[in-house]
């Protein structure tokens, strides 16, 4: 049914697109994304790992009798930052894969 050749051709491809797809997930996971919020009063670096490396924020908006502000700007930057690697992943996934979607991939 099918040809030897062409399995063989299609195998190798196979397991070259899976070794470009595992360096470019190890170098994925040193990059960073920022997400800032609340017009700039706080940033949010994570990594490809989604591990939040560092926070910053804006002293203005630390008031102790509305710590619940501050909560949700937190929230709401590492929502944002998580969506950012997801997408990150995917357009550097989809550059090997040809736009292709894989089962269990970003």
């Amino acid at each position: 049914m099918f040809g030897g050749n062409n399995m063989q051709g299609m195998m190798k491809k196979v397991q070259k697109m899976q070794k470009d797809m595992q360096k470019l997930q190890d170098e994925l996971k040193q990059r960073t994304v920022d997400a800032t919020v609340g017009g700039g009063v706080l940033t949010l670096t994570m990594n490809g790992e989604k591990v939040v490396e560092r926070v910053h924020i804006d002293p203005s908006v630390v008031d102790p009798e509305d710590t619940e502000m501050l909560e949700d700007l937190i929230v709401a930057a590492v929502n944002e930052a998580n969506k950012k690697v997801d997408e990150m992943m995917a357009q550097e996934m989809s550059k090997i894969t040809g736009g292709m979607k894989l089962p269990g991939m970003f």
